[in-house]
């Protein structure tokens, strides 16, 4: 399958070249060319299906002509060696627990998929020279982390021989023991603490893929969620709680997807699901106070502005790099017109936006009413279920990250004392490894040059 370029005005790209490049010469995002529906009788036969066998044919259906089927199959097995159960709060409220990996945080599906399918690539011996003439022994992999994704793409990139990851993160604005994931592991994975927010990490990201000099000097490719082969096996997830959901009452099931959204990644998976036939009534795309999504649902504008810092920190975007793709994906790759798009989205897509004290208090009523714990970014997909769910309709809320990584704001809200398991507990005694970096891109780009 070919990818083409959000923007329109890069080649299309082979899906190695779209993995290994991460982003298209023009700064676009990578789209497949089409999406391919799934057969009925896969959704017949999805609730007497393990999560590896569900993934495997979701697999297929993106990835299947690009990679040998037995590897693929090999690779999401590997992937996949941990589960994302959907656990029933309250009523016709389930939360998709996505904090069951080394992690304890939903990216690791997307992170761990990606390590293995550029080991896949440069194994097949082509990966390290992708879209470039110059041979390169080590492949550079750039990210930006408002929290969860630096851990997530560290430890699922740790030791992988051929690659080294940079993972850029805003200074004073992950919590400690997010930070403490990706900044105690050293090997091939280091540390870049930024003065600055997210946003400007990401900027950083992005300008790095677009150095000319960069480019010559080092492969680089990036593990966000701008890179296909990190967004996309987040479908695997979705497709799986509707099998569960579907093995409990499948009498004419109408189930809400509500996605916590910071840089639109996951929500993005799951609208590929979608496309694909997956059966999803409606979504809801829950924001902290970042609402630049919220208020073009409301407005049609899309106007990013810079991110402001809550509770909710891997939700702290204020340009989110995937609306490009949600743009392409309701635009027909631009041949509707933006009033169209937007009618497109709107009637599939609603919004919520959550101040910290409204956070505080989701999380707070939840706990007191169902004794199920909330971390900040799993209340506000909780909260807009229970601010919008119909009658005959069943939620299922995203909770993204256990809610011992941010045990000091869990325990002081909630008056507990959330217990930390060992693999959490495992980081924070280690040593803090890192560098200290300006936001400003000719300190990035003379760091990388030296390197």
């Amino acid at each position: 399958m070919q990818y083409y370029s959000t923007n329109g005005k890069a080649p299309h790209a082979s899906l190695e070249k779209a993995v290994v490049k991460g982003l298209a010469e023009d700064r676009g995002l990578y789209m497949p060319e089409r999406i391919c529906q799934l057969p009925k009788t896969f959704f017949d036969n999805m609730p007497t299906m393990t999560f590896q066998e569900i993934a495997f044919n979701v697999a297929c259906a993106f990835f299947g002509e690009d990679v040998d089927q037995d590897a693929l199959k090999d690779l999401v097995y590997d992937t996949l060696q941990f589960d994302c159960p959907i656990v029933k709060v309250k009523d016709n409220i389930y939360a998709l627990e996505l904090f069951h990996g080394p992690t304890l945080a939903f990216k690791d599906v997307g992170a761990r998929f990606m390590a293995r399918l550029l080991q896949y690539f440069l194994r097949m011996g082509n990966g390290a020279n992708a879209g470039n003439n110059k041979p390169k022994n080590t492949i550079n992999v750039l990210v930006a982390t408002s929290g969860d994704t630096g851990s997530a793409v560290a430890n699922g990139f740790l030791g992988v021989e051929g690659i080294h990851v940079y993972v850029l993160y805003p200074k004073g604005k992950v919590s400690p023991i997010q930070e403490c994931q990706f900044t105690t592991l050293g090997k091939n994975i280091t540390a870049v603490e930024v003065d600055g927010v997210f946003d400007d990490c990401q900027a950083l990201v992005k300008s790095a893929f677009m150095d000319s000099d960069l480019n010559e000097h080092m492969k680089l490719t990036s593990a966000n969620s701008i890179n296909v082969a990190r967004f996309l096996p987040q479908a695997f997830y979705y497709f799986n709680a509707i099998a569960r959901l579907m093995e409990t009452s499948n009498d004419g099931l109408r189930t809400v997807m509500c996605v916590p959204s910071g840089n639109f990644g996951n929500i993005c998976a799951a609208l590929f699901g979608h496309a694909m036939g997956m059966p999803v009534s409606r979504f809801i795309a829950a924001n902290n106070a970042n609402d630049i999504f919220y208020n073009y649902l409301q407005t049609g504008q899309y106007n990013p502005k810079p991110s402001v810092q809550t509770l909710a920190n891997a939700m702290d975007v204020g340009d989110p790099s995937n609306f490009a793709r949600i743009i392409n994906l309701y635009s027909k790759n631009g041949k509707l017109s933006a009033e169209e798009t937007h009618h497109s989205i709107t009637s599939l897509i609603s919004g919520a936006t959550y101040s910290d004290e409204q956070i505080k208090e989701t999380m707070r009523q939840c706990h007191e009413e169902t004794g199920y714990i909330l971390d900040p970014h799993g209340a506000c997909g909780y909260q807009a279920l229970a601010d919008s769910l119909r009658p005959g309709e069943t939620g299922i809320f995203c909770e993204t990250a256990h809610p011992a990584k941010f045990k000091e704001k869990v325990d002081e809200i909630l008056g507990i004392d959330t217990p930390i398991p060992e693999r959490l507990a495992a980081f924070m005694r280690g040593k803090k490894q890192s560098v200290a970096m300006t936001k400003e891109f000719a300190d990035f780009k003379s760091y990388l040059m030296s390197r």
